[in-house]
């Protein structure tokens, strides 16, 4: 298995065949997904590549952090697991906002999310 990067500030045109084309420059590209809004179907502005192994990865974030792509500074740096960081995600607070299983307090009432 290889290296999960998270890619962050990609411009809302980026696809997933333009990320994988980007990265491919420093290695062996497993997977690349640019992340989208599953209601309106737009670009997040940020994704994930698979690089084959840590020296590939490496290699990319070095190149590629902080490199204007489309007219935005890119963020990329080693994606760190879901289930650290106990934020809760992207459900809290609002209304439940229609998201199904969410978990993040339904009513919106002071939890939500913790910074």
């Amino acid at each position: 298995m290889g290296k999960r990067l998270y890619v962050g500030n990609l411009s809302y045109g980026v696809g997933d065949s333009e990320l994988e084309q980007l990265f491919s420059a420093y290695g062996t590209v497993q997977s690349a997904q640019v992340v989208m809004d599953r209601d309106t179907g737009r670009s997040k502005g940020f994704g994930f590549v698979e690089m084959g192994n840590d020296q590939e990865a490496q290699a990319a974030i070095d190149g590629l952090n902080g490199m204007e792509n489309n007219g935005r500074a890119l963020t990329v740096n080693e994606a760190r697991p879901k289930e650290s960081g106990g934020r809760g995600g992207y459900g809290g607070g609002g209304y439940g906002g229609g998201k199904r299983g969410g978990g993040g307090g339904g009513y919106g009432g002071g939890g939500g999310r913790r910074y």
